[in-house]
């Protein structure tokens, strides 16, 4: 994250400009001519927008503001820009035109707008459906603000000397590919390069506005508005409805605390991650926070009573990508033995690691008890986003925790599918009994224990970024939500040994045959949507709470970026019925389920919100 957590593959789009290639290096060849080429390095040094700033540098009235180029050195501010295209409408062949336009944006050079990708910058082909016309705009204005995961800056500095800067495009075991905003890339020798970074700074350089007067911004942001997935572009399944019909009586989010839980603003956007409920404790809650620290809440008639659990923000690795800490698990004899596990980042030996880590509550439940962590299990990334992000015990007392393919985009080394690597899998181990000099041991019944070539911890595979999972506590089902690549979000259940596609499979939709195997066949999701509907799907909970609901059964997840809930049923693995059962405020980060089996929402701004269903109707659609 140095964007948002849920991959949030699915932040604002970023339009880049190409930059001009600097001097030849020796040993390094470039996709396009087979010659030694530099990336371009033209980005500035620079501090990152915010949106709270361009708001609060509003001027008062907004009818004085020229749409005409500004006289030469009077370049308008971003406020400025921001408000115009705000409250005029554009020329959509006019933004076109510019966005193709290699003299004076260039954004062609780093984009593509028909849904094949490729380029330094992420497909804009549904930047129309993903976003709303604000956060185009904020887009545009503030690249280095929120960052897809995966495409912020990587810069490479080889024992030669030289140094070259790009996004990830590939990484294997010998070499690394970077690709730069001129659209050129580069492939270097593992063996040459001294140093490498990734960065939470944009290709694309700050103050691509004052080039034009407010009406061509505005023009350019008409443009991208009219970028939309068409709907016969997708395989069409029962699973992969067009339309997703409203309730007519949505649930209502209702502020769950006092105030937001916020730390002070770093070089990167993070915030809420989760939110537990202390097993046993009604009335007292854990709180997540990216950067690693964790709050106690206890509930009381006179309020909210707040307090540092564990502060872990010196040892969790949060600055780029959707990195940070990402969950927690209480042990199923928790009363007894006041064990928890902690799913986070750290950087270790140059590389982001994922760990699982046994900790153990204070004697009398307050807090940390301070003793040192017992690593369970580690992972090594390979490209820093996409890590997944859960843990949970499951009915038969074993722990499952996810990991995504971490990258590049597109999954191109084939991690989903290589059974001997636990990148894009769902993994089942005992914590109880360490065996083999291992943090823990694999249970007898795991699917691929004993294949040759294959690691034994894996219960499941074929995800891309499985962002939150949970069972059923009544029937024992797995639901898993797997933030998609361009084009789809997708909900899985999640059974033994299955394989559930990625990167052979995008939802129901052939992605690519590379990695595809003979004889492996693959489980379609239960449901997946589209664009219009959010880009970054984040899983939740089937609701067990008041059996008189109608609610009662229905599996509630939602999107982080759209911000709409919706409720999914399902029979047999079949998708039955799917409504759009309301929003919440805050982007969605996760949700959260009480003893009681009542839902919560965790919004990434710092609150929590109860979802209040006591006058939702799920049986009852609105009129369209």
């Amino acid at each position: 994250m140095a964007a948002p957590p849920p991959d949030a593959d699915r932040n604002p789009v970023v339009v880049a400009r190409s930059g001009v290639a600097d001097s030849a290096a020796p040993g390094t060849r470039t996709a396009e001519t087979g010659t030694a080429s530099h990336l371009n390095p033209f980005f500035p040094t620079r501090t990152a927008l915010r949106l709270a700033l361009a708001i609060a540098t509003f001027p008062a009235t907004i009818g004085s503001i020229s749409a005409q180029a500004p006289p030469a050195g009077a370049v308008p501010p971003p406020a400025d820009y921001r408000r115009f295209a705000l409250t005029h409408e554009g020329d959509v062949a006019r933004g076109a035109k510019l966005f193709a336009d290699e003299t004076k944006l260039a954004c062609i050079k780093c984009h593509t707008t028909d849904g094949k990708g490729g380029k330094a910058g992420p497909d804009l082909a549904a930047a129309g459906d993903a976003y709303a016309r604000r956060d185009l705009v904020d887009s545009v204005l503030a690249p280095s603000a929120t960052i897809a995961p995966g495409y912020g800056t990587v810069i490479i500095e080889t024992k030669a000397g030289d140094t070259f800067q790009g996004t990830l495009k590939q990484s294997t075991g010998t070499e690394v590919q970077l690709m730069g905003g001129d659209g050129k890339a580069v492939t270097l020798a593992k063996a040459d390069i001294r140093r490498q970074d990734g960065t939470a700074v944009s290709l694309m350089p700050e103050g691509l506005q004052t080039g034009l007067s407010l009406q061509e911004f505005t023009d350019l942001v008409e443009y991208l508005t009219t970028l939309r997935q068409p709907e016969n572009t997708l395989v069409s399944d029962r699973g992969l409805p067009a339309r997703i019909p409203l309730v007519a009586r949505p649930l209502v989010a209702r502020p769950f605390l006092s105030e937001p839980f916020t730390l002070p603003p770093g070089k990167v956007k993070t915030g809420l991650t989760a939110m537990m409920q202390v097993p046993g404790f009604p009335d007292v809650f854990l709180v997540l926070h990216q950067k690693g620290m964790i709050w106690r809440v206890k509930k009381t008639a006179a309020g909210d009573e707040r307090s540092v659990f564990s502060d872990l923000t010196g040892e969790v690795f949060s600055e780029r990508g959707p990195n940070g800490l990402l969950g927690m698990a209480f042990h199923p004899k928790f009363r007894q033995n006041r064990k928890y596990y902690l799913q986070h980042q750290i950087f270790e030996d140059g590389k982001v690691v994922t760990v699982v880590e046994e900790k153990e509550f204070s004697a009398d439940f307050a807090r940390d008890s301070g003793r040192p962590a017992r690593r369970v299990i580690q992972t090594v990334s390979v490209a820093e986003d996409h890590s997944g992000g859960w843990i949970e015990f499951g009915p038969d007392g074993y722990l499952y925790f996810a990991m995504g393919d971490t990258g590049p985009h597109n999954d191109p080394n084939g991690h989903a599918q290589d059974l001997g690597l636990l990148l894009g899998k769902m993994m089942r181990i005992d914590v109880d009994r360490p065996a083999g000099g291992l943090g823990y041991s694999v249970p007898s019944d795991n699917p691929f224990l004993g294949h040759a070539g294959a690691r034994p911890e894996i219960w499941a595979y074929g995800f891309r970024n499985p962002w939150r999972f949970s069972f059923d506590r009544l029937t024992g089902d797995l639901w898993l939500a797997d933030v998609g690549q361009d084009r789809v979000e997708e909900i899985d259940i999640v059974h033994r040994g299955e394989n559930h596609g990625w990167n052979v499979y995008e939802a129901f939709e052939p992605f690519s045959n590379q990695y595809r195997v003979a004889g492996r066949t693959f489980t379609p999701p239960v449901f997946a949507y589209r664009r219009k509907h959010g880009n970054s799907v984040t899983g939740g909970y089937v609701y067990r709470g008041d059996k008189r609901s109608s609610f009662y059964g229905v599996y509630i997840c939602g999107d982080y970026t759209s911000k709409m809930l919706f409720g999914v049923v399902q029979e047999r693995g079949v998708l039955k019925t799917v409504r759009r059962i309301g929003t919440v405020p805050q982007a969605l980060v996760s949700f959260g389920m009480d003893e009681a089996g009542e839902l919560y929402a965790v919004g990434f701004e710092g609150m929590i919100y109860q979802l209040d269903l006591s006058a939702a109707r799920f049986d009852t659609l609105a009129t369209e």
